[in-house]
Protein backbone atom coordinates (compact mmCIF):
# COMPACT_ATOMS: atom_id res chain seq x y z
CA UNK A 1 0.00 0.00 0.00
CA UNK A 2 2.62 2.44 -0.81
CA UNK A 3 2.23 3.94 -4.40
CA UNK A 4 0.85 7.55 -3.94
CA UNK A 5 -1.94 7.58 -6.65
CA UNK A 6 -1.60 11.19 -7.23
CA UNK A 7 2.23 11.65 -7.72
CA UNK A 8 1.48 4.47 -4.49
CA UNK A 9 0.01 2.32 -4.94
CA UNK A 10 -0.02 2.45 -2.54
CA UNK A 11 0.71 2.17 -3.73
CA UNK A 12 1.53 4.82 -1.88
CA UNK A 13 0.75 9.25 -1.78
CA UNK A 14 1.03 12.58 -2.70
CA UNK A 15 -0.66 14.89 -5.43
CA UNK A 16 -3.49 13.58 -7.92
CA UNK A 17 -1.70 11.68 -10.90
CA UNK A 18 -1.27 13.96 -13.85
CA UNK A 19 -0.83 11.21 -16.34
CA UNK A 20 3.39 11.28 -17.88
CA UNK A 21 3.57 12.25 -21.75
CA UNK A 22 5.13 8.64 -22.18
CA UNK A 23 2.64 6.73 -20.11
CA UNK A 24 -0.32 8.47 -21.98
CA UNK A 25 -2.60 5.44 -23.60
CA UNK A 26 -1.08 4.71 -26.86
CA UNK A 27 -0.62 1.49 -28.85
CA UNK A 28 2.81 -0.36 -28.41
CA UNK A 29 3.51 1.23 -32.27
CA UNK A 30 2.76 4.92 -30.74
CA UNK A 31 -1.05 4.92 -32.13
CA UNK A 32 -3.06 6.74 -29.68
CA UNK A 33 -6.10 4.50 -28.22
CA UNK A 34 -9.33 5.37 -27.48
CA UNK A 35 -9.60 6.77 -24.26
CA UNK A 36 -8.11 10.17 -24.08
CA UNK A 37 -6.19 11.02 -21.04
CA UNK A 38 -3.64 13.88 -19.30
CA UNK A 39 -6.48 14.69 -16.73
CA UNK A 40 -6.27 13.61 -12.52
CA UNK A 41 -7.04 10.53 -11.24
CA UNK A 42 -8.58 11.99 -7.61
CA UNK A 43 -10.89 9.12 -7.49
CA UNK A 44 -7.98 6.95 -7.08
CA UNK A 45 -6.69 9.34 -3.82
CA UNK A 46 -10.39 8.62 -2.35
CA UNK A 47 -10.57 5.29 -2.81
CA UNK A 48 -7.42 4.84 -1.00
CA UNK A 49 -7.73 6.90 1.97
CA UNK A 50 -11.14 4.69 2.06
CA UNK A 51 -8.94 1.65 2.01
CA UNK A 52 -6.71 2.71 4.51
CA UNK A 53 -9.49 3.83 6.97
CA UNK A 54 -11.19 0.74 6.12
CA UNK A 55 -7.59 -1.07 7.91
CA UNK A 56 -7.60 1.75 10.39
CA UNK A 57 -11.15 0.70 12.16
CA UNK A 58 -9.95 -2.84 11.72
CA UNK A 59 -6.90 -2.35 13.70
CA UNK A 60 -8.96 -0.14 16.41
CA UNK A 61 -12.37 -1.76 16.73
CA UNK A 62 -12.15 -5.35 14.97
CA UNK A 63 -9.76 -7.61 16.47
CA UNK A 64 -8.75 -8.46 19.33
CA UNK A 65 -4.76 -7.91 21.43
CA UNK A 66 -3.53 -4.87 22.01
CA UNK A 67 -5.63 -2.59 21.33
CA UNK A 68 -8.22 -3.98 24.04
CA UNK A 69 -5.60 -2.99 26.46
CA UNK A 70 -5.84 0.39 25.03
CA UNK A 71 -9.42 0.54 25.19
CA UNK A 72 -9.78 -1.60 28.84
CA UNK A 73 -11.59 -4.22 27.27
CA UNK A 74 -11.98 -5.92 24.14
CA UNK A 75 -13.59 -4.27 21.34
CA UNK A 76 -16.13 -6.33 21.46
CA UNK A 77 -17.69 -4.61 24.15
CA UNK A 78 -16.55 -1.34 23.28
CA UNK A 79 -18.72 -1.77 19.58
CA UNK A 80 -21.15 -4.75 20.11
CA UNK A 81 -22.49 -4.22 16.60
CA UNK A 82 -19.52 -2.50 14.58
CA UNK A 83 -16.92 -4.80 15.62
CA UNK A 84 -18.59 -7.34 13.01
CA UNK A 85 -18.50 -4.89 10.18
CA UNK A 86 -14.84 -3.92 11.21
CA UNK A 87 -13.53 -6.80 11.28
CA UNK A 88 -13.78 -7.24 6.96
CA UNK A 89 -11.03 -4.15 7.29
CA UNK A 90 -7.79 -6.36 6.40
CA UNK A 91 -9.62 -5.87 2.84
CA UNK A 92 -8.29 -2.90 2.26
CA UNK A 93 -4.94 -3.84 1.91
CA UNK A 94 -6.17 -6.11 -0.25
CA UNK A 95 -7.56 -3.26 -1.96
CA UNK A 96 -4.37 -1.29 -1.73
CA UNK A 97 -2.99 -3.79 -3.89
CA UNK A 98 -5.01 -3.75 -6.89
CA UNK A 99 -4.34 0.05 -6.82
CA UNK A 100 -0.62 -0.43 -6.88
CA UNK A 101 -0.94 -2.84 -9.53
CA UNK A 102 -2.57 0.04 -11.78
CA UNK A 103 -0.10 2.79 -10.77
CA UNK A 104 2.86 0.91 -10.79
CA UNK A 105 2.14 -0.05 -14.13
CA UNK A 106 1.35 3.64 -14.94
CA UNK A 107 4.15 4.97 -13.48
CA UNK A 108 6.59 2.42 -14.81
CA UNK A 109 5.48 2.46 -18.32
CA UNK A 110 8.27 3.90 -20.30
CA UNK A 111 10.27 4.87 -17.12
CA UNK A 112 14.45 4.23 -17.33
CA UNK A 113 14.99 1.36 -14.48
CA UNK A 114 17.24 3.86 -12.36
CA UNK A 115 14.60 6.29 -12.34
CA UNK A 116 12.02 3.43 -11.50
CA UNK A 117 14.37 2.75 -8.74
CA UNK A 118 14.55 6.43 -7.58
CA UNK A 119 10.87 7.24 -7.64
CA UNK A 120 9.75 4.27 -5.72
CA UNK A 121 12.51 4.67 -2.97
CA UNK A 122 11.83 8.09 -2.71
CA UNK A 123 8.36 7.29 -2.63
CA UNK A 124 8.33 4.96 0.40
CA UNK A 125 11.43 6.06 2.23
CA UNK A 126 11.43 9.50 3.82
CA UNK A 127 7.82 8.68 5.39
CA UNK A 128 8.81 5.27 6.80
CA UNK A 129 11.94 6.39 8.48
CA UNK A 130 10.08 8.82 10.33
CA UNK A 131 7.52 6.20 11.65
CA UNK A 132 10.34 4.11 12.82
CA UNK A 133 11.71 7.08 14.86
CA UNK A 134 8.81 8.31 15.88
CA UNK A 135 6.90 4.80 16.97
CA UNK A 136 10.56 3.47 18.16
CA UNK A 137 10.40 6.67 20.60
CA UNK A 138 7.09 6.71 21.86
CA UNK A 139 6.92 3.12 22.78
CA UNK A 140 9.86 3.36 24.70
CA UNK A 141 8.61 6.14 26.80
CA UNK A 142 7.99 5.35 30.89
CA UNK A 143 4.32 6.82 30.27
CA UNK A 144 3.66 4.54 26.92
CA UNK A 145 5.54 1.15 27.93
CA UNK A 146 4.40 -0.91 25.21
CA UNK A 147 6.86 -4.27 24.37
CA UNK A 148 9.44 -2.19 22.54
CA UNK A 149 12.20 -3.79 19.95
CA UNK A 150 15.69 -4.08 20.87
CA UNK A 151 18.26 -0.99 19.52
CA UNK A 152 19.57 -3.71 16.78
CA UNK A 153 16.17 -4.46 15.73
CA UNK A 154 15.14 -0.61 15.21
CA UNK A 155 18.05 -0.12 13.18
CA UNK A 156 17.20 -2.75 11.22
CA UNK A 157 14.23 -1.68 10.85
CA UNK A 158 15.10 1.37 8.93
CA UNK A 159 15.87 -0.24 5.60
CA UNK A 160 12.96 -3.03 5.28
CA UNK A 161 14.23 -5.66 5.59
CA UNK A 162 13.18 -7.09 8.86
CA UNK A 163 10.35 -9.32 7.67
CA UNK A 164 12.95 -11.91 5.59
CA UNK A 165 16.16 -11.32 8.00
CA UNK A 166 13.19 -12.36 10.86
CA UNK A 167 13.33 -9.46 13.47
CA UNK A 168 10.85 -8.02 15.44
CA UNK A 169 8.73 -5.02 13.50
CA UNK A 170 8.28 -1.67 15.00
CA UNK A 171 5.39 -0.95 12.68
CA UNK A 172 2.90 -3.64 12.25
CA UNK A 173 1.69 -2.53 8.73
CA UNK A 174 5.02 -3.17 7.13
CA UNK A 175 4.52 -6.48 5.78
CA UNK A 176 2.46 -5.00 3.15
CA UNK A 177 5.74 -3.04 2.78
CA UNK A 178 7.80 -6.32 2.22
CA UNK A 179 5.12 -7.51 -0.01
CA UNK A 180 5.44 -4.10 -2.66
CA UNK A 181 8.94 -4.23 -2.50
CA UNK A 182 8.50 -7.97 -4.01
CA UNK A 183 6.33 -6.64 -6.56
CA UNK A 184 8.16 -3.75 -7.73
CA UNK A 185 11.20 -5.95 -8.03
CA UNK A 186 9.35 -8.79 -10.08
CA UNK A 187 7.97 -5.20 -12.32
CA UNK A 188 11.51 -3.71 -12.60
CA UNK A 189 13.34 -7.61 -13.99
CA UNK A 190 10.40 -8.22 -16.18
CA UNK A 191 8.74 -5.41 -17.57
CA UNK A 192 11.31 -2.26 -16.73
CA UNK A 193 14.62 -3.77 -17.21
CA UNK A 194 13.15 -4.78 -21.03
CA UNK A 195 10.66 -1.93 -21.70
CA UNK A 196 7.35 -1.94 -21.43
CA UNK A 197 5.16 -2.97 -24.09
CA UNK A 198 1.32 -4.14 -23.91
CA UNK A 199 2.20 -7.66 -25.29
CA UNK A 200 5.28 -7.85 -22.24
CA UNK A 201 2.78 -6.98 -19.56
CA UNK A 202 0.34 -9.61 -20.72
CA UNK A 203 3.08 -12.12 -20.72
CA UNK A 204 4.08 -11.12 -17.42
CA UNK A 205 0.44 -11.10 -15.76
CA UNK A 206 -0.26 -14.52 -17.82
CA UNK A 207 3.11 -16.13 -16.78
CA UNK A 208 3.14 -14.89 -12.93
CA UNK A 209 -0.39 -15.66 -12.63
CA UNK A 210 0.37 -19.85 -13.49
CA UNK A 211 3.27 -19.50 -11.81
CA UNK A 212 1.69 -18.48 -8.78
CA UNK A 213 -0.84 -21.34 -8.59
CA UNK A 214 1.78 -23.88 -9.24
CA UNK A 215 3.81 -22.39 -6.58
CA UNK A 216 0.16 -22.58 -4.10
CA UNK A 217 -0.05 -26.34 -5.07
CA UNK A 218 3.81 -26.96 -4.52
CA UNK A 219 3.44 -25.07 -1.31
CA UNK A 220 7.25 -24.63 -1.58
CA UNK A 221 8.57 -21.58 0.76
CA UNK A 222 10.93 -20.10 -1.34
CA UNK A 223 8.52 -20.00 -4.54
CA UNK A 224 5.86 -18.64 -1.93
CA UNK A 225 8.38 -15.88 -1.53
CA UNK A 226 8.73 -14.75 -4.32
CA UNK A 227 5.69 -15.10 -6.48
CA UNK A 228 3.12 -14.80 -3.38
CA UNK A 229 0.30 -16.41 -4.93
CA UNK A 230 -2.01 -14.77 -1.97
CA UNK A 231 -1.66 -11.20 -3.11
CA UNK A 232 -0.13 -11.89 -6.77
CA UNK A 233 -3.74 -11.84 -8.05
CA UNK A 234 -4.76 -8.48 -7.41
CA UNK A 235 -1.28 -6.84 -8.40
CA UNK A 236 -2.18 -8.35 -11.88
CA UNK A 237 -5.86 -7.32 -11.65
CA UNK A 238 -4.37 -3.80 -11.42
CA UNK A 239 -1.99 -3.78 -14.16
CA UNK A 240 -4.95 -5.78 -16.50
CA UNK A 241 -6.84 -2.49 -15.71
CA UNK A 242 -4.20 -0.08 -16.56
CA UNK A 243 -4.37 -2.16 -19.77
CA UNK A 244 -8.25 -0.99 -20.14
CA UNK A 245 -7.29 2.28 -19.05
CA UNK A 246 -5.02 2.61 -22.12
CA UNK A 247 -7.73 0.79 -24.44
CA UNK A 248 -11.02 -0.44 -22.65
CA UNK A 249 -11.67 -3.05 -26.24
CA UNK A 250 -8.01 -4.66 -25.34
CA UNK A 251 -10.13 -8.57 -24.60
CA UNK A 252 -6.87 -9.99 -23.17
CA UNK A 253 -6.72 -7.05 -20.83
CA UNK A 254 -10.40 -8.18 -19.68
CA UNK A 255 -9.66 -11.55 -19.48
CA UNK A 256 -6.67 -10.74 -16.58
CA UNK A 257 -8.87 -8.65 -15.06
CA UNK A 258 -11.67 -11.55 -14.57
CA UNK A 259 -9.17 -14.28 -13.89
CA UNK A 260 -7.28 -11.91 -11.64
CA UNK A 261 -11.27 -11.43 -9.83
CA UNK A 262 -11.93 -15.42 -9.56
CA UNK A 263 -8.80 -15.99 -8.17
CA UNK A 264 -8.15 -12.57 -5.93
CA UNK A 265 -11.84 -13.97 -4.12
CA UNK A 266 -10.73 -16.84 -3.39
CA UNK A 267 -7.17 -16.30 -1.63
CA UNK A 268 -9.35 -13.89 0.79
CA UNK A 269 -12.03 -16.24 1.23
CA UNK A 270 -8.89 -18.62 2.46
CA UNK A 271 -6.89 -16.17 4.55
CA UNK A 272 -10.39 -14.77 6.10
CA UNK A 273 -12.92 -16.88 6.45
CA UNK A 274 -13.21 -19.49 9.49
CA UNK A 275 -16.38 -20.87 11.13
CA UNK A 276 -18.43 -19.08 13.74
CA UNK A 277 -17.31 -20.35 17.21
CA UNK A 278 -17.43 -19.26 20.88
CA UNK A 279 -13.17 -18.58 20.70
CA UNK A 280 -13.61 -16.63 17.57
CA UNK A 281 -13.53 -12.41 18.02
CA UNK A 282 -15.72 -12.26 15.04
CA UNK A 283 -17.54 -14.29 11.89
CA UNK A 284 -16.90 -12.98 8.79
CA UNK A 285 -19.10 -13.97 6.09
CA UNK A 286 -17.13 -15.54 2.87
CA UNK A 287 -20.00 -14.08 0.66
CA UNK A 288 -19.23 -10.42 2.60
CA UNK A 289 -15.62 -10.93 1.73
CA UNK A 290 -16.74 -11.76 -2.00
CA UNK A 291 -18.63 -8.28 -2.09
CA UNK A 292 -15.63 -6.35 -0.48
CA UNK A 293 -12.99 -7.58 -2.96
CA UNK A 294 -15.40 -7.10 -5.97
CA UNK A 295 -16.28 -3.68 -4.86
CA UNK A 296 -12.45 -2.89 -5.22
CA UNK A 297 -12.11 -4.64 -8.35
CA UNK A 298 -14.96 -2.29 -9.89
CA UNK A 299 -13.99 0.69 -7.76
CA UNK A 300 -10.61 0.67 -9.67
CA UNK A 301 -12.42 -0.47 -13.17
CA UNK A 302 -14.86 2.25 -13.11
CA UNK A 303 -11.99 4.74 -12.39
CA UNK A 304 -9.76 3.53 -15.32
CA UNK A 305 -12.86 3.63 -17.58
CA UNK A 306 -13.31 7.34 -16.94
CA UNK A 307 -16.65 6.29 -15.36
CA UNK A 308 -15.94 8.60 -11.73
CA UNK A 309 -13.94 11.46 -13.75
CA UNK A 310 -16.24 13.74 -12.12
CA UNK A 311 -14.64 12.93 -8.89
CA UNK A 312 -12.41 15.67 -9.68
CA UNK A 313 -12.78 17.83 -6.14
CA UNK A 314 -9.49 19.01 -4.91
CA UNK A 315 -9.99 17.61 -1.24
CA UNK A 316 -9.40 14.31 -2.62
CA UNK A 317 -5.68 15.25 -3.59
CA UNK A 318 -4.91 16.11 -0.09
CA UNK A 319 -6.70 12.64 0.91
CA UNK A 320 -4.38 10.87 -1.04
CA UNK A 321 -1.22 12.81 0.18
CA UNK A 322 -2.32 11.53 3.73
CA UNK A 323 -3.02 7.62 2.98
CA UNK A 324 0.54 6.81 3.00
CA UNK A 325 1.94 8.46 6.08
CA UNK A 326 -1.43 7.77 7.85
CA UNK A 327 -1.35 4.31 6.99
CA UNK A 328 2.00 4.08 8.56
CA UNK A 329 1.44 5.19 11.92
CA UNK A 330 -2.07 4.76 12.36
CA UNK A 331 -2.05 1.62 13.90
CA UNK A 332 0.61 1.97 17.32
CA UNK A 333 0.41 5.63 17.41
CA UNK A 334 -3.43 5.04 17.69
CA UNK A 335 -3.52 2.48 20.62
CA UNK A 336 -1.75 5.47 22.46
CA UNK A 337 -4.23 8.13 21.69
CA UNK A 338 -6.92 5.84 22.65
CA UNK A 339 -5.78 4.60 26.12
CA UNK A 340 -5.65 8.32 26.91
CA UNK A 341 -8.79 9.93 25.49
CA UNK A 342 -10.87 6.32 26.56
CA UNK A 343 -9.12 5.49 30.12
CA UNK A 344 -7.84 8.71 31.23
CA UNK A 345 -10.22 11.40 29.75
CA UNK A 346 -13.03 8.78 30.06
CA UNK A 347 -14.54 9.77 26.37
CA UNK A 348 -17.07 7.54 24.74
CA UNK A 349 -15.88 4.84 22.75
CA UNK A 350 -17.13 6.48 19.35
CA UNK A 351 -15.94 9.77 20.07
CA UNK A 352 -12.66 8.19 21.18
CA UNK A 353 -12.38 6.48 17.92
CA UNK A 354 -13.10 9.75 16.18
CA UNK A 355 -10.63 11.89 17.39
CA UNK A 356 -8.18 9.06 16.69
CA UNK A 357 -8.69 8.84 13.66
CA UNK A 358 -8.40 12.41 13.01
CA UNK A 359 -5.55 12.68 15.34
CA UNK A 360 -3.53 10.26 13.37
CA UNK A 361 -4.51 12.20 9.91
CA UNK A 362 -3.32 15.19 11.45
CA UNK A 363 0.04 13.45 11.83
CA UNK A 364 0.27 12.37 8.23
CA UNK A 365 -1.09 15.99 6.94
CA UNK A 366 2.23 16.65 9.16
CA UNK A 367 4.49 14.28 7.78
CA UNK A 368 3.69 14.68 4.26
CA UNK A 369 3.93 18.94 4.70
CA UNK A 370 7.33 19.04 6.34
CA UNK A 371 8.70 15.34 5.44
CA UNK A 372 7.37 13.95 2.40
CA UNK A 373 7.47 17.40 0.47
CA UNK A 374 11.04 18.08 1.24
CA UNK A 375 12.78 14.69 1.34
CA UNK A 376 10.84 13.15 -1.63
CA UNK A 377 11.82 15.63 -4.10
CA UNK A 378 15.14 15.74 -2.99
CA UNK A 379 15.89 12.04 -2.13
CA UNK A 380 14.39 10.87 -5.93
CA UNK A 381 16.90 13.81 -7.48
CA UNK A 382 20.06 12.30 -5.40
CA UNK A 383 19.32 8.54 -6.42
CA UNK A 384 18.49 9.41 -9.89
CA UNK A 385 21.72 11.10 -10.17
CA UNK A 386 23.74 8.26 -8.60
CA UNK A 387 25.84 6.23 -11.14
Amino acid sequence: MTETVVSTAKSPPGPAVSVPVSTRPRGDEGQPRPRAAGGRLRALDGLRLLAALMVAFYHYGGRGGEVSRAWGSSPQDQFPTLHAWFAYGPLGVQIFFVISGFVICMSGWGRPLRSFFASRAARLMPAYWVAVVLVTAVFALPAVAYAAVTPSEALLNLTLLQEPLGAHRVLGVDWTLWVEIRFYALFALCIVLPGATRRRVILFCAVWTLAAAVAHAADEPFLSLVLMPQYAPFFIGGMGIYLLYRDRRDALAWGIVAVSWLTGQHHAVAGLWHPSGPGQFSYRSAAVIVAVVTLGFLAVLAIALGLLDRADWRWLTVAGALTYPFYLVHEHLGWVVIGVLHQEFGLPSWLTLALTVGAMLGLAWLMNRYVENRMTPWLRGVLSRTR
